[in-house]
């Protein structure tokens, strides 16, 4: 192999051999490759820091003094108290391909990383590659600058480098060879100044994952914000109609917000999770500071909008905000309270749909949907565990249900969802629906079809064919959109006009 100038000072580090067994002598100088952003689609370090906020929030009150240690104390302080799971990150495969190959080579490899040498080393252990290992470590900050003394003391000026990043730009000037991972069009530009590289590895769809983490078929759920006005007969109010549209988008942008934030939380559960390993953070598509930028740009959106409507409209969307904040840091760890909150949720967008156009709410509205909803939250847990049930698991990672828990939950749900139908039968017996339905006995007919509907959404549950959010699958499966439709019709009909003439019946 090629002289190592400073071999004797620097002792190289054995991290098993895996690899090299196979692996002959090769004349090509060692080959270093980044962490954070090349080898893997993501930043351990602001992982490491979601990790820690999520189990101890009043950590948070300590960054400042850490920060003014350096860049090397705040990472000390962050991988002491929170550590990424190495098996599960999201390795670039193009990238992991070709290390593999040039192992195979008989190349050298080197993992030299800004990141903390306690993630370093998991990273290393876990894939077998590596030869030698350089990391951020003690008071040395192995960034940018830092990074390039240190691979010259031990190798000189010969080796070539692999990087994503501005503060790569030296390593790629002072590389015999650069590797380009990713770079954007203004890094490109940049690093075609001071080299020629010789590997461009892409990976884009930004925008797309972007799209993706704001989850907007969820946004389904929002319409739910509409049901006062058309239940209020005001659908022919402008005004309202405007309001209530308004306070629809409201709604999407804030639920968006919480749902990056919440996948932000859930990263290291979301990567062990059979679908939900594709969702953009989890696979490493958006970044964790885009994510943070992006949801609390929502935010801003969420609130600027609820500015032009009335203030209880405004004080109801900061209670859903923080009513999710705590779901997704705490109440979605909690036994039965998290399917509760998340019952309540839904019937937090009708009141407020209701405050938004200024209009009453029944007791039998709320009744009804809190009922409702609540079968669905529970429908939602039992067809988690199911998928538990099937692969052998005994629990739902990061939740307190068990599969022994699925006989209570396939009772109290189905129940729950009869409930409902029982409030709405008895309003139908009242006085009130008299006053806004011309025939109110057509609605009899819904409560068939909610028995129906309620009953189908366990049996399909039970079959392991619920494979997502109840209110979502039913915006994509057929039978139940028929069944909206008919509801529709059968609304309609008991909106009707009476006839000059009166009902026949």
């Amino acid at each position: 192999m090629a002289s190592e100038p400073n071999a004797a000072a620097a002792p190289q580090e054995d991290l098993g051999g895996a690899g090299r067994a196979d692996a002959g002598p090769s004349a090509e100088p060692p080959l270093c490759v980044d962490l954070d952003g090349t080898l893997i689609a993501t930043d351990s370090l602001w992982e490491a820091i979601l990790l820690l906020v999520k189990a101890r929030p009043l950590d948070l009150l300590k960054f400042p003094g850490w920060i003014a240690g350096g860049k090397a104390r705040f990472k000390e302080e962050v991988f002491r108290r929170a550590t990424v799971d190495a098996v599960h990150l999201p390795y670039r495969a193009d990238v992991l391909e070709f290390l593999e190959a040039e192992k195979r080579a008989g190349r050298r490899l080197v993992l030299a990383t800004g990141s903390h040498r306690t993630m370093a080393d998991a990273v290393a252990d876990h894939l077998r590659i590596f030869d030698e290992v350089a990391a951020t470590e003690g008071a040395n900050n192995l960034s940018g600058e830092g990074k390039l003394a240190e691979l010259r003391r031990r190798f000189g000026d010969r080796f070539d480098y692999i990087g994503d990043s501005h503060a790569d730009l030296c390593l790629w000037k002072a590389a015999r060879r650069a590797y380009l991972v990713s770079p954007g069009p203004r890094l490109a530009r940049s690093a075609a100044q001071i080299c020629t590289p010789c590997r461009i590895f892409n990976s884009g769809g930004a925008a797309s994952a972007a799209l993706n983490a704001m989850r907007p078929h969820q946004w389904i759920k929002n319409l739910l914000v509409l049901l006062p006005l058309i239940f209020a007969h005001q659908i022919q109010d402008r005004s309202r109609v405007t309001a209530a549209l308004l306070a629809f988008v409201a709604f999407c942008a804030c639920a968006s917000c919480f749902y990056i934030l919440n996948d932000l939380l859930d990263l290291e559960a979301d990567r062990r999770h059979a679908s939900k390993r594709h969702r953009p953070f989890a696979s490493g598509k958006l970044s964790v500071p885009a994510g943070l930028l992006l949801s609390a740009a929502l935010l801003v959106t969420a609130f600027a909008i609820a500015a032009v409507l009335p203030l209880k409209f405004q004080a109801l969307l900061a209670a859903y905000a923080i009513l999710t904040t705590l779901y997704s840091f705490w109440l979605k760890r909690k036994l039965l309270v998290d399917i509760i909150l998340l019952a309540s949720l839904y019937t937090h967008r009708i009141i407020a749909g209701a405050a938004a156009i200024d209009v009453p709410l029944t007791i039998w509205l709320l009744a009804f949907s809190m009922f409702f909803f609540l079968s669905l939250a529970f429908a939602k847990r039992y067809s988690e565990l199911l998928g538990v049930e099937e692969a052998g698991g005994e629990q739902i990672r990061g939740r307190e249900y068990k599969v022994t828990d699925l006989r209570i939950i396939e009772s109290v749900g189905p129940a729950s969802g009869y409930l409902s139908v029982l409030v709405f039968c008895n309003y139908l017996d009242s006085p009130l629906v008299k006053t806004l339905y011309p025939r109110p006995n057509v609605l009899w007919l819904m409560a068939p079809l909610l028995l129906y509907w309620i009953t189908r959404i366990w049996f399909l549950a039970r079959r392991r064919l619920l494979h997502d959010d109840p209110i979502v699958f039913a915006m994509r499966d057929r039978v139940s959109r028929l069944a909206g439709l008919i509801a529709a019709l059968i609304l309609i009909a008991a909106w009707a006009p009476k006839p000059a003439g009166g009902w026949p019946f």
